[in-house]
C-alpha cells in the first residue's frame, strides 16, 4: 500500500467550518467510545477517544484536530464520567499530542500512508506514555496502551486509513 497524495485542509478559527467539523468529530468522538464501553475494558482496549481526533487533525489540520482532542475528552468525562477525571491529564496530553503530530505529517508530507499514520500514533503513544508514567509515577501505567491497546491503535491505523483514503477522493 503505497503512499497517496493528500491534501490537508487547514481553515482559520473565523471560518464557521472550523467549528461544525469539530463538532462532527467531537460528536464522534462521543459515540464510539459508548460503543466500546459495552465490552468489558473496551475503553482500554480499543482507545476510542482518539479515533476521531486522528481524522480531523490529519485531514483538518492543528485547529480542527486540537479543537477535537480538548473538547472530546471533557465532554465525555462531563457526559458520561469517562474518562474518570483523573484520567483527564493523561488523556488530553496524549490528545494533544495526537492532534500535533497528525496535523504536522499530512501538512509536511502531502501524502498518506499506514507508515505515515503509523508514525504519527507511535509519536502520540510513546511521548503520552512517558508522560504518564511521570504523572503516574509508575512505568507500568505509561506501557498500558501498549500492553492492552494494541486492538486500539491497529484500529487507529488501519480504519483511519480507510477514512482518510475516502476523504481524499
Amino acid at each position: 500500500m503505497q503512499a497517496t497524495t493528500f491534501k490537508q485542509i487547514n481553515w482559520t478559527f473565523a471560518n464557521y467550518r472550523t467549528y461544525l467539523f469539530t463538532l462532527l468529530f467531537v460528536a464522534g468522538n462521543l459515540l464510539l467510545p459508548q460503543l466500546c464501553h459495552l465490552i468489558p475494558n473496551g475503553g482500554h482496549i480499543w482507545l476510542p477517544i482518539y479515533f476521531f481526533t486522528l481524522i480531523a487533525a490529519y485531514k483538518f489540520g492543528p485547529k480542527v484536530g486540537l479543537l477535537t482532542a480538548l473538547l472530546s475528552p471533557l465532554c465525555n468525562s462531563l457526559l458520561f464520567g469517562m474518562p474518570a477525571f483523573a484520567a483527564l491529564p493523561v488523556i488530553l496530553v496524549k490528545s494533544g499530542l495526537l492532534a500535533i503530530a497528525a496535523a504536522w505529517v499530512a501538512n509536511k508530507t502531502g501524502k498518506l500512508s499506514l507508515l505515515a499514520l503509523l508514525a504519527v500514533i507511535l509519536f502520540y503513544q510513546v511521548v503520552g506514555g512517558v508522560f504518564e508514567s511521570i504523572w503516574a509515577g509508575s512505568l507500568s501505567a505509561g506501557l498500558q496502551d501498549f500492553r492492552v491497546g494494541l486492538p486500539g491503535m491497529a484500529f487507529q491505523l488501519f480504519g483511519g486509513w480507510l477514512v482518510l483514503r475516502a476523504l481524499a477522493k
